[in-house]
């Protein structure tokens, strides 16, 4: 039979995990995302004079905000009390990209991927609301973990950017 998922029982309902006689551990996840913007709209941005005012700030608080709610939007996913959460944003003029990295610490008995995860997805789609009103076409693009650590899955990183998912099975 197949690997068997964590958030289903034998009979195939959905459950929350029981993390309860998990040990607390130092947990840390980091993850990145992108947004693609025309030429126009990124000097705007750069020059914070969209409509809307200083949209890198405001991605940042709302990436913040996102992840501390995670639980609220995730069905299964625990309650964490995040001890740290930083969004930074690199700008890729030449490419015409904004990078969002996020960056979560806590102590633990379950990881902080979602909420990386999700602190980036929110700064981008704050990006993309504060832009709209002179861009329709701007592009949410990859996002993804780049690295997490503590409790018993051990470190995962990625190998680099160009590193995609597999088909290998779940360990």
């Amino acid at each position: 039979m197949g690997a068997m998922f964590s958030h289903m029982t034998e009979n195939g309902d959905l459950t929350m995990v029981d993390v309860g006689d998990k040990e607390q551990t130092q947990r840390l996840a980091m993850a990145r995302g992108e947004i693609i913007l025309s030429a126009k709209t990124l000097d705007l941005l750069l020059e914070k004079a969209l409509p809307k005012g200083d949209v890198l700030a405001t991605a940042k608080v709302a990436g913040i905000m996102a992840a501390k709610r995670t639980s609220e939007l995730i069905p299964l996913c625990h309650t964490l009390n995040l001890s740290y959460v930083d969004l930074r944003f690199t700008v890729d003029v030449q490419r015409l990209r904004i990078i969002i990295d996020s960056e979560i610490r806590c102590t633990g008995q379950t990881g902080a991927e979602m909420e990386a995860l999700m602190a980036v997805q929110v700064a981008a789609l704050t990006i993309y609301d504060m832009c709209k009103a002179v861009q329709k076409d701007i592009v949410v693009g990859p996002c993804r973990l780049m690295h997490k650590s503590g409790g018993r899955g051990g470190t995962y990183e990625a190998i680099s950017d160009d590193d995609h998912p597999t088909d290998d099975p779940v360990e």
